[in-house]
């Protein structure tokens, strides 16, 4: 939810993983140590990141192509990056038909394969997909292809041919060194606890108040949104901005029955927020934040959780990210995050990750369920978690950075603002300081 505007990322639409056919996949996932990735520090040495103004570039994925000798019972094919990856590359692969002469008929000639591939920081480049074979003959080929692009990184070669030529030699599955995904488990001090029952709001918030406002005010036009940041005790709207139900704090945007005048304008939808600026037990520089929280649904919603630092955007971290103004986003089942750096209120890059979770981790119901959503901050790496399970990793250009929490639901719609909900729940929200780690206050 950053100050400066943006467009929704093209996405992957992950399918369903072929577990036994992808080689070595490492989602089984035993826990290991926090801040940890297969080569730590080593997987970028030497980048700079100018204090958090650049980032090293994207990975580009390639699928190799492939020859077997006539009646082999297997197809090794090679999905490869082409430079050590700062964060998680995440993409669908599946089997396409064979086209003129010698085309290889799925079924008939081999077996459907339709899997997700996963690269982390500190991974070896290349992997391979396994797809069975039955009896492709000489000159016979078919394809595996990306079909809709690549979360985390870019494509360099979207296809790659197996085709069954004379001599060739047998090819290998590629199954080591590539690490399972984490478990989230909090190794700093639990510093600050939600109590729905108990928590405060007001205009600027204070040592033990979340504020009911953004840092710079009540409005983000740099992002078109058409929705003001609501205050309960300075704006009448047909609904408080924040409620408690049912043992949850109640974030709700709404389309307003009256026009609020605010910064020249007028306002004709109510968005919501809180934040921790000005509560010193919600920030710190390293350590671990969780929400449990559900999504709202409306169409123009914007629901994040999210990191601001303490002097000021950018950078920032988004933990979680709902982009409902976008046609192709599904609440039930799209997860997002994303890193802001720049200085000076000025993006420099952004490292955005969007994929179909349903599809891509087993996850979803993310619009009518409650969810935990963590992200762990340590020197070395950023890492999400939805649910307990590693989502993404970035190397972390941001060290020493004071943070504190935000979570919102803005409006960007035109016209009416109905339909659905238009409530984010947030019924547990947890911080972690690593020890030694202070606020920096």
């Amino acid at each position: 939810m950053s100050r400066a505007g943006r467009h929704s990322q093209a996405w992957c639409c992950l399918a369903a993983a072929a577990t036994l056919l992808l080689a070595s996949c490492g989602d089984g996932g035993e826990a290991v140590p926090q801040a940890v990735a297969a080569t730590g520090e080593e997987t970028l040495s030497g980048f700079d990141f100018a204090a958090g103004t650049a980032y090293p570039a994207r990975a580009k994925l390639r699928i190799g192509d492939v020859r077997v000798p006539p009646g082999a019972r297997a197809a090794y094919v090679p999905i490869s990056l082409d430079r050590k990856t700062p964060n998680t590359v995440l993409a669908r692969v599946l089997t396409r038909n064979g086209n003129g002469k010698g085309r290889a008929i799925e079924g008939r000639d081999f077996a459907r394969v339709e899997a997700v591939v996963v690269f982390r920081p500190g991974d070896p480049p290349t992997r391979t997909v396994t797809v069975p074979l039955r009896d492709l003959d000489a000159g016979e080929h078919f394809s595996l292809i990306l079909p809709q692009g690549v979360a985390g990184g870019g494509v360099a070669d979207g296809e790659g041919v197996i085709r069954a030529v004379p001599g060739a030699k047998p090819g290998r599955a590629i199954t080591e060194g590539f690490r399972a995904p984490r478990r989230f488990a909090p190794s700093g001090k639990l510093v600050y606890r939600l109590d729905p029952a108990r928590a405060r709001w007001s205009d600027r918030g204070g040592p033990g108040t979340f504020s009911t406002r953004l840092p710079h005010g009540r409005t983000q036009t740099g992002n078109a949104e058409t929705g003001l940041y609501l205050d309960p005790d300075r704006h009448r709207a047909p609904q408080p901005p924040i409620t408690r139900e049912d043992g949850a704090l109640a974030l709700h945007s709404q389309q307003l029955a009256s026009l609020i005048p605010y910064g020249g304008t007028v306002w004709r939808h109510g968005a919501a927020v809180l934040t921790g600026e000005r509560m010193p037990k919600t920030q710190i520089r390293y350590g671990q934040y969780e929400w449990e929280a559900q999504m709202p649904d409306r169409r123009g919603a914007w629901p994040a959780l999210w990191l601001l630092p303490t002097s000021g955007w950018p950078p920032e971290i988004d933990v979680y990210e709902g982009f409902g103004y976008a046609k192709d986003w599904n609440f039930a089942t799209d997860f997002s995050a994303n890193l802001h750096g720049g200085t000076k209120g000025r993006r420099s890059f952004t490292a955005p990750f969007r994929v179909d979770a349903r599809r891509a981790y087993g996850v979803g119901g993310f619009d009518w369920a409650y969810h935990r959503y963590a992200v762990d901050i340590a020197p070395d790496f950023l890492t999400w978690f939805v649910d307990g399970r590693e989502v993404y990793q970035a190397v972390n250009p941001f060290r020493g950075t004071t943070w504190f929490p935000l979570m919102n639901v803005a409006v960007k719609r035109q016209g009416d603002y109905t339909g659905g909900s238009g409530t984010m729940r947030v019924r547990a929200f947890r911080v972690w300081r690593a020890e030694g780690a202070g606020a920096g206050r």
